[in-house]
């Protein structure tokens, strides 16, 4: 998976934008990884949305994950999928997905990340570093603290997330996670081209 800015798709957060309308937007950008995630849509709008999405990601060489439905990634050849600590364990994903796709976790303390890495998981989401609101059940922020504590301890990439803004984002950038994660500072931006182009050059300055 490539270093850098990781996008993740919020049709909630998008100025009424469908989940397309601003994925093409973002790899216009020239965002290298995307994930779909959208809780509220059938599982037939989500497999519609993310088969058009999997042929852009696959015109803009864009690394492609899906977040939670495993079946979809699999039908549709992502390159990664992304389960939560409340989704199907990874041993068990990893027997269904194989070897060759990615799989990511999120986690919320160092103990789950641990238990990510032993049951192999290729990298570990870690946050939310700030208050989100894009998750109806988000957790506590966690905050820099123990970020810190996941870089030092955690061999496989780190994607940070939770509650980052272009405000904000160079202090996380200062702990050097391989990845980070916004997204309604670009869902719902005026300029999505803009604020990609910023938030790349803040993160290339510390990389």
């Amino acid at each position: 998976m490539p270093k850098g800015l990781y996008g993740i798709t919020a049709e909630n957060f998008s100025n009424g934008k469908d989940n397309i309308s601003v994925v093409k937007e973002m790899l216009d950008a020239g965002i290298k990884i995307l994930q779909y995630r959208d809780k509220y849509k059938t599982k037939i709008e989500k497999f519609k949305q993310c088969e058009t999405i999997r042929k852009l990601t696959s015109d803009y060489k864009c690394f492609f994950i899906v977040n939670d439905d495993i079946d979809i990634a699999l039908s549709l050849k992502s390159d990664g999928v992304h389960i939560g600590q409340e989704d199907l364990p990874i041993t068990k994903t990893r027997e269904i997905v194989g070897e060759t796709i990615t799989i990511g976790v999120s986690t919320h303390s160092l103990k789950q990340a641990l238990i990510a890495v032993q049951n192999g998981a290729d990298y570990v989401g870690v946050g939310p570093i700030y208050k989100t609101f894009t998750k109806d059940n988000a957790v506590n922020p966690i905050g820099l603290n123990y970020l810190a504590i996941y870089i030092n301890n955690i061999q496989i990439p780190k994607v940070a997330i939770g509650g980052i803004k272009l405000e904000n984002l160079s202090e996380v950038c200062k702990y050097k996670p391989e990845n980070i994660c916004m997204v309604t500072e670009i869902t719902s931006s005026d300029n999505i081209c803009l604020t990609i182009k910023r938030a790349q050059e803040v993160i290339n300055d510390y990389c």
